[in-house]
C-alpha cells in the first residue's frame, strides 16, 4: 500500500514538474520568440528588407538570429505588461477582468500552472498570440503602410547592420535598449504624463459614450446620490447570466467572489457603446503609433542634417536624439505653464536658476556621458579588439562612434557592479552624486572627485603605452609583439588598480 502511494506521488510530482516546465518554456521562451519574429515580419518594409534577407541571416547565424528576435519579443512583452499595470491604476477595478493582474498578492503562477488543465493554458496561449499579433498589426504594419502612402520618401529607415567597423552596429541597438529607453521611461515625469494622458482619454471617451461609470467608477455619485436612477441597472448585486460577466469570471477564478471589483451603472445600448469604445481605442493607438514613428525621426534627421550635412546617419541616432529633444521640449513647456501664475519676477528668477542648472548638467554630461565612455571604449578597443582582429603588420582603424557606444555600455556595467560591491571611494562618490540629483548638482564635487580621477587614469592607460612604443621601443629594438603584450598587461593592471575597492 505504501509503495503504491509513493509511486503515485512520484508520478504526480513528475507530471507536475513536466507540465510546469513545458508551460514556462512556452510563456518565457516560445511566446516572446513568436512576438519577435512577428514584429520583424511586420516591419520589413520599414527597413527595406525582405523575407529572403531574414532567411539568409538565419542561415548564417541561427543562434544569434533567434536570440535577437527573442530579446526584441521580451522587450515588447515587458513594455506591454508595464502599460497594462499603468492602465490598472487609472481604470475602475474590474474593467480589465480578462487580463491577469501580476501585482495581485493572491496570484500564484506556479499554482495556476498546476491546477488549471492543459487545454485552458493552450487556449490562453493562443488568445495571447492573437491579441499581441493584432496589436502589432495595428501599431506597426498599418502605420507603415499609411506612412508609405502619405510620405513615400520618409521610409525606409537607415539601419544597415553590416559594416567594416571593428564593432557591429548592434551595439547601437543595445545602447537604445539599455540606455535611451530606460532613461526616458524610468523618469517619473514621463510616467505621470502618460498616466494623465490615459486618464484624459478615458475621461473624454467615458463622457462621450456615457461609459464614465464603467471606465472610472462613480464613487462621488454614489455618495451624493444614494439611489440609482431608474433608467439604469445597478451591478452591485450577484451577477446573473448576461450581466456582469467580468464579475462572474473573477468569481470563478478566485473561488470566493470578485476580488477588487467595483460596481458600475450600465447605460442603455451597453454592448454597442463598448464596440464603439474599442474602435475609438484602435484609432487612438493607430494615431499614436504614427506620431511616434514619424515625429522623433523627423526631428532627429533635421538635427543631424545641421551637424552631419547630407551624410547618411544610422537611424538609431536620429530617433534617440529626436526622442530626447521632444521629451525636453514637453518638459520645458509643462514647467513654464506651471510657472505662469506666479508672476514675471518669479519666472525670470526660475529661468536664471534653471539655465545655470542646465549649463552645469551639460558640462557634467559631456564629461560623464561623453569623454569617459569614449576613453573607456577606446581603451577596450586597444586592449581587446585590436590585438585579436588586427595582425601585427597592419594598422588598426578606430571608429569613435562605435567606441563611444561600447564605452557607454561598459560604463553602465561598471557603475552597476561598483554600486553592488563593497564600500569604497568610487561607490561613495557615485552614491553622493545620485543622491544630490540634477536640481542640487555640485559641479565642483563631480569634477574633483569623479570626473578628474577617472579621466586621468584612462588617459594614463592610453598615453603611457603609446609613449613607450614611440619613445623607448625604437631605441631598445623591442619587437612589436612584445610591445603589444606590454600594452595589454599595462592596461589590465591600471584598470585593476583603479577598480580595486580601497577605502579612501
Amino acid at each position: 500500500m505504501k509503495t503504491d502511494l509513493i509511486a503515485r506521488f512520484f508520478f504526480f510530482f513528475c507530471f507536475c514538474m513536466s507540465q510546469v516546465s513545458l508551460l514556462v518554456v512556452m510563456e518565457i521562451g516560445l511566446f516572446p520568440l513568436i512576438c519577435g519574429w512577428w514584429l520583424d515580419v511586420c516591419s520589413l518594409e520599414m527597413f527595406d528588407a525582405t523575407l529572403k534577407d531574414r532567411e539568409q541571416s538565419f542561415d548564417s547565424a541561427p543562434g544569434t538570429t533567434m536570440f535577437l528576435h527573442w530579446l526584441v519579443g521580451m522587450v515588447y512583452v515587458f513594455y506591454f505588461a508595464s502599460f497594462i499595470l499603468l492602465l490598472r491604476e487609472v481604470l475602475r477595478p474590474g474593467v480589465l477582468w480578462f487580463l491577469r493582474n501580476l501585482n495581485d498578492p493572491d496570484f500564484n503562477p506556479v499554482q495556476e500552472m498546476i491546477h488549471l488543465p492543459i487545454y485552458r493554458h493552450l487556449r490562453r496561449f493562443i488568445l495571447s498570440v492573437v491579441v499581441f499579433g493584432s496589436i502589432v498589426l495595428l501599431m506597426l504594419w498599418l502605420p507603415i503602410r499609411i506612412i508609405k502612402l502619405l510620405f513615400p520618401a520618409f521610409l525606409p529607415y537607415n539601419v544597415m547592420l553590416y559594416s567594416d567597423a571593428p564593432v557591429s552596429e548592434l551595439s547601437l541597438e543595445l545602447l537604445l535598449l539599455q540606455v535611451v529607453l530606460p532613461a526616458l521611461l524610468e523618469q517619473g515625469h514621463t510616467r505621470q504624463w502618460l498616466k494623465r494622458l490615459v486618464h484624459a482619454w478615458t475621461f473624454t471617451a467615458g463622457y462621450v459614450l456615457d461609459l464614465h461609470s464603467y471606465l472610472l467608477g462613480d464613487h462621488e455619485e454614489d455618495e451624493n446620490q444614494p439611489n440609482n436612477p431608474p433608467n439604469r441597472l445597478n451591478n452591485n448585486r450577484i451577477p446573473v447570466l448576461g450581466e456582469g460577466l467580468h464579475a462572474a469570471h473573477q468569481a470563478i477564478l478566485q473561488q470566493g467572489g470578485p476580488v477588487g471589483f467595483q460596481p458600475y451603472q450600465r447605460p442603455p445600448n451597453f454592448l454597442l457603446k463598448i464596440i464603439l469604445l474599442v474602435v475609438f481605442m484602435c484609432m487612438t493607438l493607430l494615431l499614436a503609433s504614427l506620431f511616434c514613428l514619424t515625429l522623433p525621426v523627423c526631428v532627429g534627421r533635421w538635427l543631424m542634417s545641421l551637424w552631419m550635412g547630407s551624410a547618411v546617419v544610422h537611424e538609431l541616432y536620429t530617433a534617440a536624439s529626436g526622442l530626447y529633444v521632444c521629451w525636453v521640449s514637453i518638459r520645458a513647456a509643462t514647467v513654464l505653464l506651471s510657472w505662469m501664475p506666479q508672476g514675471r519676477t518669479v519666472i525670470m528668477t526660475k529661468v536664471h536658476e534653471w539655465t545655470l542648472m542646465i549649463v552645469k548638467t551639460v558640462a557634467v554630461a559631456v564629461m560623464l556621458a561623453g569623454v569617459i565612455p569614449l576613453l573607456l571604449g577606446l581603451l577596450f578597443d586597444l586592449i581587446i579588439v585590436a590585438p585579436l582582429r588586427v595582425p601585427l603588420d597592419q594598422t588598426p582603424l578606430f571608429y569613435p562612434w562605435q567606441d563611444w557606444a561600447l564605452g557607454v555600455l561598459h560604463a553602465k556595467i561598471i557603475a552597476a557592479i561598483t554600486l553592488m560591491g563593497p564600500q569604497w571611494w568610487l561607490k561613495t562618490v557615485i552614491e553622493q552624486v545620485y543622491a544630490n540629483g540634477i536640481r542640487n548638482i555640485n559641479l565642483h564635487f563631480i569634477v574633483r572627485r569623479l570626473a578628474a580621477p577617472v579621466i586621468c587614469l584612462l588617459l594614463l592607460s592610453l598615453c603611457v603605452p603609446y609613449s613607450i612604443s614611440k619613445g623607448l621601443t625604437p631605441l631598445l629594438g623591442i619587437a612589436l609583439n612584445v610591445y603589444f603584450s606590454c600594452r595589454c598587461v599595462f592596461g589590465f593592471n591600471i584598470l585593476r588598480y583603479f577598480y580595486t575597492p580601497v577605502n579612501k
